[in-house]
């Protein structure tokens, strides 16, 4: 296999990963929604830090240990379930708060919140860390991409970035969608809404990563 053939092929397979609807979505979508601009760009990006970070990993070697080590993927798995969970259960609090606190209407102050771009990047970047199933799926799929006598670090990372590159357009679809409905998600009831179907989506994730095999 050629490295444009591998890019290519590569390519689709994570390409159809990018389209499927999963947590990356659902934190993206709220943050950028709620009008916190800045912050659901620093979601995006520390998320694609995270997908870089795992390419990286893969192609060293590093996250064989994952498969390899049954105790050091259940610690991982565990920590990431339980940051899930506290995070979507945080969404959720914050918008029993925001009914108790009623935010102003300024549409300026929605789009600063507190943290802003380096608070959206630290939490894209352990949402994605603290996923063992991106290490897993990148030591089962990637190196069957890598050609054969190809340097296999640069090969390696040069695939991961063709990921990167597919998730910030992606992502850059998904913010221009919620910036288009933020006049209609910023009423009270589609708040509500939309806080407590994150939340709870959020939270689903962390059980479903804590219980699966």
């Amino acid at each position: 296999m050629e490295m444009t053939t591998a890019l290519w092929s590569f390519a689709l397979v994570v390409g159809l990963l990018t389209l499927t609807p999963g947590l990356d979505t659902a934190l993206i979508l709220r943050t950028s929604a709620l009008g916190h601009r800045r912050q659901a760009w620093g979601v995006v990006l520390g998320i694609q830090t995270g997908t870089l970070l795992w390419g990286a990993l893969t192609s060293a070697g590093v996250t064989a240990l994952l498969t390899a080590s049954q105790l050091g993927y259940e610690i991982l798995r565990w920590a990431g379930a339980a940051y899930l969970v506290w995070m979507g259960v945080g969404m959720l609090r914050s918008r029993a708060n925001a009914n108790a606190n009623p935010e102003p209407e300024d549409a300026a102050a929605a789009d600063t919140p507190a943290g802003g771009l380096a608070a959206g990047w630290r939490r894209g970047l352990l949402t994605n860390l603290l996923n063992p199933k991106v290490g897993v799926f990148y030591v089962a799929v990637l190196p069957q991409f890598i050609p054969a006598g190809a340097p296999h670090f640069a090969a390696g990372v040069a695939l991961t970035c063709v990921h990167v590159v597919e998730g910030l357009l992606w992502s850059t679809v998904l913010v221009g969608f919620a910036q288009a409905l933020r006049g209609w998600l910023r009423r009270p009831a589609a708040r509500r809404a939309m806080d407590r179907v994150s939340g709870l989506a959020v939270v689903g994730f962390g059980v479903k990563l804590a219980v699966s095999d």
